[in-house]
């Protein structure tokens, strides 16, 4: 029996061993699947954005630059939605610096989108525009200025599920010029779930590259939300006294009931009878 016992301990220890790398492969196999479905309703938005600072005592200074943000296609129509705070930074900065006593020290920063630009896999530029903003939840909608000569893939934010604490989710993203504009995948960790004052997902801080509009998945292929900042007030304003990270921000999902909420306030485009939902 002696060799018998020792093959079945074996056995077990070397199951034990294989078991978290056979859990990895399985959920990298549903994160692939996730991909190759939701991959094309990720797009690249392009803008141009002029900003204008100035400092009292020192005059306005501007300057025009141009980004690549990244946005999720909603409806076949081109509705895109993405994070207000990547087009417009005025009110994530204004949050930073908090209440400015000091009138030789009052700083002002405006920015201006000039210029939005949907672009497709196959380099097409889809001149759009933006339809709806939404400070509180950190949102934009932007809409292609001329219906697309064929539907566009979109992410069913209808078709969404939930998730728990450290359970994993798929994001989904396009790179920079730099990387060809690839398609790119990320796994994220479900860190916290906040239930108050409106549910949201805060998921671990590990650097990927999940970028802010990034949609996050479920391993079974349902929409969990968009990645957007979450900005509160804070006493005082600025840096926290123990770290760099700024007090009252933070990077959140977005439950994707919360965006469709939204999305169904966008008005109707030239020539269709309703918003789109």
């Amino acid at each position: 029996m002696r060799p018998a016992l020792a093959f079945a301990l074996v056995t077990s220890l070397a199951a034990g061993l294989w078991a978290p790398a056979a859990r990895a492969d399985e959920l990298a196999e549903k994160g692939r699947a996730v991909f190759k479905q939701h991959q094309r309703a990720v797009v690249t938005v392009q803008v141009v954005m002029k900003a204008k600072m100035s400092f009292s005592g020192v005059g306005d200074q501007s300057n025009e630059s141009k980004g690549d943000l990244t946005g999720t296609v909603i409806d076949p129509s081109g509705l895109t939605v993405l994070a207000l705070s990547a087009t417009d930074p005025t009110s994530m900065l204004s949050g930073l610096l908090g209440d400015q006593d000091d009138d030789d020290m009052k700083f002002k920063f405006d920015a201006e989108l000039t210029d939005v630009k949907i672009l497709l896999e196959d380099g097409t530029e889809l001149p759009a525009e933006v339809v709806l903003r939404d400070k509180d939840l950190d949102l934009a909608f932007i809409r292609p200025k001329t219906k697309p000569a064929q539907p566009m893939p979109a992410v069913d934010l209808a078709n969404a599920g939930q998730a728990d604490v450290l359970d994993q989710v798929i994001t989904l993203n396009r790179l920079g010029r730099a990387a060809g504009r690839a398609y790119a995948a990320s796994v994220e960790r479900i860190s916290a779930v906040v239930q108050k004052p409106r549910l949201f997902y805060v998921p671990e801080s590990t650097m990927t590259t999940t970028t802010l509009g990034s949609p996050a998945f479920l391993p079974d292929g349902k929409i969990l939300g968009i990645c957007v900042i979450r900005m509160v007030g804070t006493d005082g304003g600025g840096m926290g006294p123990f770290n760099l990270q700024p007090q009252g921000l933070t990077g959140i999902i977005l439950p994707a009931a919360e965006v469709l909420k939204v999305a169904k306030q966008v008005p109707a485009a030239k020539g269709d009878a309703k918003p789109a939902e």
